[in-house]
């Protein structure tokens, strides 16, 4: 199943995707739905039976904006009345699965409009891959530097859950690792588990993305083969804050969110390992290459569990 890539592999960091969309927004849904209308910031937030203003003075906020209200009433009172009305109204709407939806939008268009720079010189060139992609050009960097690691994490997180893509927060150690490593050994050969055995994938670092292109590609095309798939990292708040953000755009001709998935965690399996056994492959494939066998990636894979890997739909028949 879809879940499957969330295992251990993906612990380390959190490695995500979008796989069932909204699904990891769920737990939102539990709290209340802000209500609509109401009065002000204080509207709907309150939960005793009936309307009036019996009722408001329980809500825990009342005292805050009491003095407005009073002033509504006095200066205003068809509006204070109709008001009053629509919080009624608003209360006896069961809190049914559409608010819930209502709220899960309201919360990431908050996230989006607050710290997600969206179309600002991020659009994608005809190939469907942005050019000298920029965390600026993602997230309002100045405003989220204000935030904690654990903060920054959740926003991340939250918002490219909703979106067809891999994404990740990767520990500051781990990723000074995987940099050291892609310095001296810049390309590695992935293998995708297929219905009908493996695809091989050669992923090729160039500053902090990570093009991954399906080896025929290579093979046909050489240096002109296009990228399927660019793992960008932002180390722009490492020092800061201890964390390198990572999100994705991939060819969905040729790749699935679940593809692009095994292979960020292939990333991690061969990149960011304490095992010297592991890492060496990816030496052998830079340095030594005669002597680098297609079949140890393979065993390295059904050793960790990434290859026993089913594409979602396609049911296993081996035994």
């Amino acid at each position: 199943g879809s879940g499957a890539m969330a295992g251990p592999l993906c612990q380390g960091w959190g490695l995500g995707a979008a796989l069932r969309s909204r699904a990891a927004l769920r737990p939102l849904g539990l709290l209340a739905p802000p209500a609509r209308g109401g009065l002000g910031p204080a509207g709907g937030t309150g939960t005793a039976a009936g309307s009036g203003e019996a009722a408001l003075e329980e809500n825990p906020f009342y005292g805050k904006y009491r003095h407005k209200i009073q002033e509504l009433r006095r200066s205003s009172p068809d509006v204070f009345e109709s008001r009053m009305e629509k919080r009624s109204e608003v209360k006896r709407q069961p809190v049914g699965h559409s608010k819930q939806g209502e709220f899960i939008r309201c919360m990431e268009e908050k996230a989006r409009q607050i710290f997600f720079a969206e179309g600002l010189g991020s659009k994608t060139s005809k190939g469907g891959f942005t050019k000298d992609k920029t965390l600026d050009s993602i997230l309002n960097v100045e405003m989220v530097k204000e935030k904690s690691a654990e903060e920054i994490t959740q926003i991340w997180n939250q918002y490219f859950s909703a979106k067809d893509t891999v994404y990740a927060v990767i520990p500051a150690d781990k990723f000074d690792l995987m940099w050291k490593r892609a310095q001296s050994c810049p390309s590695f050969l992935y293998a995708l588990p297929r219905k009908e055995g493996y695809e091989f994938f050669v992923g090729q670092w160039s500053g902090t993305e990570l093009h991954f292109t399906s080896l025929i590609n290579v093979q046909t095309q050489g240096e002109t083969a296009p990228s399927q798939l660019v793992l960008y990292h932002y180390p722009d708040l490492q020092k800061e804050k201890g964390i390198v953000l990572m999100t994705a755009e991939m060819d969905s001709k040729f790749l699935v969110v679940h593809d692009a998935q095994c292979l960020a965690s292939q990333v991690q399996l061969f990149y960011a390992t304490d095992r010297s056994e592991t890492y060496g492959l990816v030496e052998t494939f830079n340095h030594r290459s005669s002597e680098f066998k297609y079949m140890s990636v393979i065993a390295e894979l059904e050793q960790s569990g990434l290859g026993k890997e089913v594409r979602p739909g396609q049911a296993s028949n081996k035994s």
